[in-house]
């Protein structure tokens, strides 16, 4: 069954969790939807699991719509979330508006989301108005995180906590269809559950969330740059990656491989005569 605004709503009302992960290729998106999975982030975290930079900032909008287009062919049920990339939507509401439409119109997918809470809601306002679903996303903001001082838990301070729940209830009054909590204590966060009526998806925040996102390539544990703290190994895929790439290589290198099965025939009498025509011994 595809998934829908609403199917992910009445998730929450019945307690369904809702499942999420990243992904960033057709391939991979392919392999989530075909198990089930009821949402895709094409997240900005692609500039460092994919692209190999030192935080999300310098990811473009082409970048989130090369990958979101080839998440979109691969994804036939699951709904799909594209980042609002760092930049595209701060400068003013109607930039926010023009590049949510594009990462609709150009890739397909269901929903942008954007970072922030009480300072973009004028922009969340502005995008749900133009028929776009807006994900919003509070608590540790990575495109903040120079503001921040590095990627740290958001809200262990009342006051801090007490903002991110407020913010949780305008991004809700702003349009917002759903939000994603990122490193906010589990207490913070099973509060800001029960206010909204929207769904919460949880990365660092808890069981009590309505859902749950991680990046795919932290669960599979294939990128090691650093392993968050929330981040669960549910497979060593990068261990099994490695041993392919250097049983390939060895046997590559010993002649092992390729065997005849992993090659085309052609008759033995057009060999001899190209032989003979071009003066090749063997």
């Amino acid at each position: 069954m595809k998934n829908t605004v609403s199917t992910l709503l009445a998730q929450k009302q019945s307690g369904d969790k809702i499942t999420m992960l990243t992904a960033y290729d057709y391939s991979t998106a392919k392999l989530m939807d075909a198990c089930g999975i009821n949402t895709i982030l094409v997240g900005d975290s692609l500039g460092m699991v994919m692209l190999g930079y030192e935080n999300t900032l310098p990811v473009t909008m082409e970048d989130m719509i090369h990958h979101t287009k080839a998440v979109t062919r691969g994804a036939k049920n699951a709904f799909v979330i594209a980042d609002m990339p760092f930049m595209s939507y701060q400068v003013s509401v109607t930039e926010a508006v023009q590049n949510a439409g594009r990462l609709i119109k150009e890739t397909n997918a269901q929903a942008v989301k954007l970072e922030g809470g009480a300072a973009v809601c004028e922009q969340i306002r502005a995008i749900t108005n133009a028929s776009i679903p807006v994900v919003a996303h509070i608590g540790m903001t990575p495109q903040s995180v120079n503001v921040f001082g590095g990627f740290k838990v958001q809200g262990k301070e009342y006051g801090r906590a007490e903002q991110i729940i407020q913010d949780a209830l305008d991004v809700q009054e702003a349009g917002a269809c759903m939000v994603v909590l990122e490193c906010v204590p589990a207490e913070i966060a099973a509060i800001i559950t029960r206010l909204l009526s929207i769904p919460t998806i949880g990365i660092g925040a808890g069981a009590e969330c309505d859902g749950q996102v991680l990046v795919y390539q932290d669960m599979l544990g294939i990128f090691s740059d650093f392993t968050p703290k929330f981040a669960k190994r549910f497979a060593d895929v990068g261990s099994v990656m490695q041993a392919g790439f250097q049983a390939y290589i060895e046997e590559t290198k010993n002649g092992k491989f390729p065997q005849k099965e992993h090659t085309f025939k052609v008759d033995a009498d057009i060999v001899s005569r190209l032989r003979a025509q071009f003066k090749v011994e063997g």
